[in-house]
């Protein structure tokens, strides 16, 4: 069965984050066409990309990039949930990105994305980079507003319109993980 990780790409104290990755892998748990596992980045406990070779060449040495590696490599497709940084995506997830070429090679990603304009500039950011690593990024997005989405911009409250666009986001997540599986087997 298809799997897709959710990756909660802040790693920030009271981050708004978590709660918005659990709204994504509650509301995915629910169908049935594919499998979700929450990547929490905290988890990973990822240091400044510290390996001496590109991620392109696949020499990684370092025991925190090979256990990265493998859980990337599990997935077939992805979920970022990223906030938005001075018009970006945070340095954390950023920093996890890099760490890895292949594993992220042939498989589809999908965007939640939260902040003052929704997290709009940090998807399009992801959107360059997923291209450059051969991930078939899809239209759908999530766009959640710190204004209307957060009360008092902490406490977690998506409109039905937020959850209608995340069935539509995980849609196109699933269709293109399975689409993109005979170019993985290869």
């Amino acid at each position: 069965m298809t799997r897709i990780g959710i990756i909660l790409g802040s790693t920030r104290p009271g981050r708004n984050g978590e709660a918005v990755a659990r709204w994504v892998l509650e509301v995915a748990k629910q169908r049935s066409d594919a499998e979700f596992e929450l990547v929490d980045l905290l988890d990973h406990q990822l240091p400044h990309l510290d390996e001496a070779y590109p991620p392109a060449m696949g020499q990684y040495t370092q025991p925190h990039t090979i256990r990265w590696a493998n859980t990337i490599a599990s997935f077939d497709g992805f979920v970022m949930v990223t906030p938005e940084y001075n018009h970006s995506t945070s340095g954390a997830l950023k920093n996890a990105i890099d760490f890895l070429y292949a594993e992220w090679n042939n498989k589809a990603v999908g965007f939640v994305s939260y902040g003052s304009a929704g997290g709009t500039r940090a998807v399009e950011h992801l959107r360059l980079i997923a291209g450059e690593l051969q991930m078939a990024d899809v239209r759908a997005q999530v766009a959640l507003s710190l204004f209307t989405d957060f009360e008092n911009f902490s406490v977690f409250k998506p409109s039905q319109f937020q959850q209608d666009a995340l069935t539509t986001t995980l849609d196109q997540v699933v269709a293109w993980s399975t689409a993109l599986a005979p170019l993985r087997t290869r």
